[in-house]
C-alpha cells in the first residue's frame, strides 16, 4: 500500500492539475464574496457562501476549458472533458476554502490575511484524491 502513495511523477502532476483547479475556483469564489463584500446588497453568509461555490466551480469550468483549448483540444471536446473533472475534488476544494473563511472570519469575508489560508486548503484537501485518482484510474485533467 506504501507502494501506491510514493509515485513522485504523479504527486507532481496531481499538484499540477490541483493548483489550475485551485485559481480557476478561486476566481469565481473569491470574486463573489468581494462582490457582496463591498456592495450594498445585504444576504445572508450562507446565500454568499453558496452562490461563491457555484461560480468557483463554473469558473474552474471555464479555465480547465481554455487550458485543453489551448493544448490543442477542439472546443467541444474541451469543454466536455472540462465537464467531466472530478467534482468531487471541486466541492471538496470549495468547501475547504469557504470553511477557513468562514471559521477565520465569522462570514464571508476577504481579507489579506485569510485568503492564503483558504488558498492553501482549497489545495491540501483535493490533492490527495487528485493523486489516487491519477495513481488508480489514470485520469488526469491534462
Amino acid at each position: 500500500m506504501t507502494a501506491f502513495w510514493s509515485n513522485t511523477a504523479n504527486w507532481s502532476k496531481s499538484a499540477h492539475n490541483t493548483k489550475w483547479c485551485l485559481i480557476g475556483c478561486a476566481i469565481g469564489d473569491f470574486g463573489t464574496i468581494a462582490y457582496f463584500q463591498y456592495s450594498a446588497y445585504d444576504v445572508s453568509t450562507l446565500f454568499v457562501m453558496l452562490l461563491a461555490m457555484l461560480n468557483g466551480l463554473l469558473t474552474s469550468i471555464l479555465l480547465e476549458t481554455v487550458i485543453l483549448f489551448r493544448s490543442g483540444f477542439n472546443l467541444s471536446n474541451a469543454l466536455k472533458t472540462a465537464l467531466g473533472m472530478s467534482f468531487i475534488s471541486m466541492l471538496a476544494m470549495e468547501t475547504a476554502m469557504n470553511l477557513t473563511d468562514y471559521l477565520l472570519t465569522g462570514g464571508a469575508l476577504l481579507t489579506w490575511w485569510v485568503i492564503p489560508l483558504a488558498l492553501f486548503a482549497g489545495f491540501i484537501t483535493p490533492w490527495p484524491y487528485n493523486y489516487w485518482r491519477l495513481q488508480s484510474q489514470g485520469r488526469s485533467c491534462h
